[in-house]
């Protein structure tokens, strides 16, 4: 019983993760002379000849660690107490923030916009590919889960409007004109995220 309250508490990091990736958003850019949130993607304040790097990189480091916190937690919770494509969709959407937490630490941007060095290469086409791939399935698996379980419908209706705007997001961003760019990934980015904090207050409240 200690144990799984424990547990059920630390699903609130997830929140807390919010908030940092907000502040990485926000304060990133306040380091950034003539930064564009409507033309310039998130990953550009983490590039590492950012003036913005340090800070945005730290900032997003500690929403990495929460996050990873708070979906390793939700595991736990889950376990034995959801049908096996709830739990199936929280496993992959953990594994997806691990690959994000590490893979973009490591491989960030070598500069704003893509420069087509390996670490670039890495960044867009190995660690954001598997990271949205993982997303599109985890979200998809828990809404399933979630609809077939009275239970866990509000969740389920989350990831699915979690899953749209993410969708929304990447055919955007192929589609709408440079200058919108950072609009439309946000909505695939900050899709994730959210979802992130309302996936750990759902371990909180599960008993």
């Amino acid at each position: 019983m200690k144990n799984r309250n424990l547990a059920n508490r630390f699903c609130l990091s997830g929140i807390i993760g919010l908030v940092f990736y907000i502040l990485h958003d926000l304060v990133g850019a306040m380091y950034y002379p003539n930064y564009n949130r409507m033309s310039q993607a998130v990953s550009d304040l983490t590039a590492i000849d950012a003036p913005s790097f340090v800070i945005a990189s730290g900032l997003s480091s500690i929403y990495g660690i929460f996050s990873c916190l708070c979906c390793s937690m939700v595991c736990i919770v889950v376990q034995n107490r959801a049908n096996k494509f709830l739990r199936l969709g929280v496993y992959l959407f953990t594994a997806m923030n691990f690959i994000s937490a590490i893979g973009y630490l490591l491989f960030p941007l070598s500069g704003s916009g893509y420069a087509g060095n390996f670490q670039d290469i890495i960044h867009l086409y190995v660690v954001t590919a598997l990271v949205v791939v993982l997303s599109v399935a985890s979200l998809g698996l828990i809404a399933v889960g979630g609809l077939k379980s009275k239970g866990h419908k509000p969740l389920a209706i989350i990831a699915l409007f979690s899953l749209g705007f993410m969708v929304m997001g990447v055919i955007g961003v192929n589609t709408v004109p440079p200058v919108y760019f950072g609009i439309l990934e946000r909505f695939s980015v900050y899709s994730a995220v959210v979802f992130n904090a309302a996936l750990g207050l759902y371990g909180y409240l599960e008993r």
